[in-house]
């Protein structure tokens, strides 16, 4: 994650694959946009914002398997 203490993380709610990265990093985002998705058992899990803000970085990448609780990047809250 970036240095930047205010740095969140974004966090696989469920174990599946990352199916799309929809919010590229350093664009800004609202709160609840959706960041990436999540497929898992044929169905589509969207991952959101936690606020108003930015992607940082991503640490996985599209067609990689991810675990319930893995950090997938770091979200830079706006302010």
């Amino acid at each position: 994650m970036p240095d930047q203490p205010n740095a969140l993380p974004i966090v696989a709610e469920t174990t599946g694959t990352l199916w799309k990265i929809v919010a590229a990093p350093n664009v800004a985002q609202a709160r609840d946009a959706t960041l990436v998705i999540i497929e898992s058992m044929k169905m589509e899990i969207p991952v959101e914002a936690p606020a108003d803000g930015y992607v940082a970085e991503y640490l996985v990448n599209e067609g990689e398997p991810v675990e319930e609780g893995q950090v997938l990047g770091a979200f830079i809250p706006a302010g």
